[in-house]
Formats: C-alpha cells, structure tokens, sequence
C-alpha cells in the first residue's frame, strides 16, 4: 500500500512507508502542540494520531481559562490510506514548512469551539532519548520523540469568548512521537496482569536566551526508568532557525524532581527541579503552578474518547466541564499539565509542567493504587 511518502528517498525498511515496521497493534504516529498566555490567562492543547493497526485517525482541541470552563472538541475516522492526510472532519493539520510552520485550523461545529492558528518555530527540533518501558518481558512503550519550542498567533474562538492569540504572549510546545504505546481499548484474554506503577513528568521550559526540558519515568521505588534534562538555545524569530538540528543543545549529566502534592490529591503545588550538568554546579530551578489543564481533553484516559478507539467510520463529540470541579483521583482525572512559573535564582521563565502518578511511588509517598498526599 502506497503513499506520496514513497516517492521520496526516505524508507527505513524494504516495506511502503504506510507498513508500520512493528506489528504491535497499539503503533502509533502523533503531532501534538500546546499554546498558553505568558500571564497564563489561557491555555489550548492540540492532538493528531494515526494509528495503522487499529485503523483509527483521531484528533482533540481543548481549551482552559482561569477560574473558567475547560471546552473539548474530539473527533475520529477511519484512518486514510494515505497518510500525509491530517483532516478528521472539521479539524486538520497543515506542516507548511517542515520543522518551521503548521496551521492548525478547526472550522465551526457544535462544539462552539474553533480556531485558525499559526505554530511558527523558536527553537530547532530536539530529540529526546528513545523511551522504552516494560511490563514483564513485554515492551508497552518504545517510542521516538522530538520536542520543539516556539510561538502561536492566530484566533480561538470559544462558548466563552474570542481569544486573540499574539505570538509575542503566546508560547508554544510541539511534541512529536511515534512508535508503541498503550492505547485504544484494552486488550482481553490471557492471565490477569496487576496494575502496574507510572510516575511520568515533562517540564518543558521557556527562559529570556535559552530553553530547558526535562523528562521522568519513575518505577514504584522511585527508580529511574527513562530521565534526561537539556537546555537548548532559544532564536528571536522563526527566519533564525535550523532546518533540523542546530548542534547546540546541552545534554545534562543527571536531573532530579521533588514535588510537593496538593493535599488529599496527586497533583503537583510545587515541583524543584536539579540540572546536573557534566561539568559544572548544579540548577535549581523551582516551579509554582498557574493554570491547570485536564489532559482527558485530549482523549489521554478519556471514558469515551480514549486514544486510538474505534469510534466508526466518522464521529465527533464535545464537553464542557468545570477543573475545579472533579475528583482529582478518578484515574482519568490523573494526567495534567500546568502552567507554571520558573524561577532558578538568577532569571524568571515559563512553561509547563505535565504529570502522572499512578499506583505506588515511594519518593511521592503513596502506597496505594490511588491513594492521595497526606497534609
């Protein structure tokens, strides 16, 4: 099966680009962006997905404001055979420049939500290590991903309001991944698995000249099963910018997390941060969250929406719900990011810090499934 990526010399393996090179039914290949204000009075999330052997295409845009309504839109199809194609009913997804530029663009709907939105680049394109968790002899995640830092302009449009979206107050992230991951509905049949651990953490950071990001898996004991801390530089506009990779980016010896959890709940109050670097004394960085965002809007461990479920040949949905409104241990309401404000005793920076934390976690101090923090 063939598609306008074979007429390029880009293949890895003796198959068409449209054969996934592992049969595992849960591959996987995502675009996914977030935008947020720099005073953090709003905060949207972006999702696109194929996944080839399940034969879904799907995609979300949701959107959050302080003290406000969290708005979602979900939609998923067939997934096409050709796989440049980024549309799920009125929702698409334009690359216009490779590594540069993408429009994003989710036309009216019965959602009320809808936007026209520009992702122009800040940063070249960073590849993080190659993440690859197991359950037992059995690899549940092995996936590539490339972060890249950048700006937003364009307009949200929203049941609450229109938001103009300026690249000068808009930051953004872009998080590209493929590759094996649990999604979709669960698999049945065989021996009954336990639930197992998962503590995740991704701090992805904006400062005045440079960019850091750090990534955590954690097991139950708080051993490392996948981290890694860089900083990168940080480009005035778009025109300065790599083609790819810039050669820059500073990958750190180790990196540590403390987090300090809302009472009674696992989400994060306060997260510190220790950039180790090979040479050199380590960076403290402190983060004290702003706005909270529910990572279910974007189907992450969604009742209905889950990633990668068959919904039919084309289906769209959409909710409304209030976040300070819900049980902050329901499992879908586990996988957050926030907003948060930087400091590391020298300057002040943003972004955003995601998380979650389920089953036990000695550093955390939970025991249980999904037990909460003590006061």
């Amino acid at each position: 099966m063939l598609n306008k990526l074979d007429d390029y010399p880009v293949h890895q393996t003796p198959e068409p680009l449209a054969h996934p090179a592992t049969s595992d039914r849960n591959a996987y290949d995502r675009t996914w962006y977030n935008g947020y204000a720099t005073d953090g009075s709003y905060y949207f999330g972006i999702g696109m997905a194929v996944y080839p052997h399940r034969g879904v295409l799907d995609c979300a845009f949701s959107v959050v404001r302080p003290d406000g309504l969290q708005h979602c839109f979900f939609a998923s199809r067939r997934a096409p055979r050709e796989r440049t194609e980024m549309q799920v009913g009125p929702m698409r997804i334009e690359v216009l420049e490779p590594m540069k530029r993408a429009r994003v663009t989710l036309d009216d709907n019965d959602s009320g939500l809808a936007c026209e939105l520009m992702f122009s680049a800040r940063t070249a394109a960073i590849q993080e290590g190659r993440q690859t968790l197991w359950q037992g002899a059995r690899r549940v995640m092995d996936a590539t991903r490339f972060a890249q830092f950048g700006a937003w302009s364009g307009t949200v449009r929203t049941p609450g309001g229109d938001i103009a979206v300026h690249e000068a107050q808009c930051r953004a992230t872009k998080d590209r991944s493929w590759g094996v991951r649990g999604v979709g509905e669960p698999e049945v049949g065989g021996a009954p698995q336990a639930p197992g651990s998962f503590f995740f953490l991704w701090a992805p950071l904006f400062w005045e000249d440079h960019v850091s990001h750090a990534i955590f898996f954690d097991g139950p004991r708080g051993e490392a099963l996948v981290r890694e801390a860089l900083t990168a530089p940080l480009y005035a506009e778009e025109d300065a910018v790599p083609d790819v990779e810039d050669g820059h980016v500073e990958r750190m010896a180790d990196v540590k997390h403390r987090v300090r959890y809302r009472a009674g709940t696992r989400l994060a109050q306060r997260v510190a941060l220790d950039l180790i670097p090979l040479a050199g004394e380590p960076r403290n960085i402190v983060l004290e969250p702003m706005l909270r965002f529910q990572m279910k809007g974007l189907g992450y461990a969604h009742p209905k929406w889950r990633q990668g479920a068959w919904q039919g040949e084309l289906a769209t949905g959409h909710e409304t719900f209030d976040p300070n409104d819900l049980n902050l241990l329901a499992p879908e309401n586990l996988h957050v990011q926030q907003v948060v404000r930087a400091r590391d005793g020298s300057g002040e920076g943003i972004g955003v810090v995601e998380q979650a934390v389920i089953g036990p976690h000695a550093p955390s101090g939970f025991t249980a499934f999904l037990d909460g923090a003590s006061g």
